[in-house]
């Protein structure tokens, strides 16, 4: 579980996507996070509570640092 991100961090979550790729980039964050997937593309916004307690670890930081 994550307790603070950004824009841009790419995260990994619980659960693979369909595609087989479980690294999944930020791109709106409030309320609801909307989330991109760095395989296919997709596009997927959760509720902030679910998006954190589904995700596992930031993978990469905006800055570029890994987590």
């Amino acid at each position: 579980m994550i307790e603070t991100f950004e824009l841009g961090d790419v995260v990994q979550m619980k659960k693979p996507h369909p595609c087989g790729s479980n690294e999944w980039k930020i791109i709106r964050t409030g309320m609801d996070v909307k989330i991109k997937c760095t395989g296919c593309g997709r596009v997927v916004m959760l509720e902030r509570a679910t998006f954190v307690r589904r995700a596992r670890r930031i993978i990469r930081t905006q800055a570029g640092e890994k987590g």
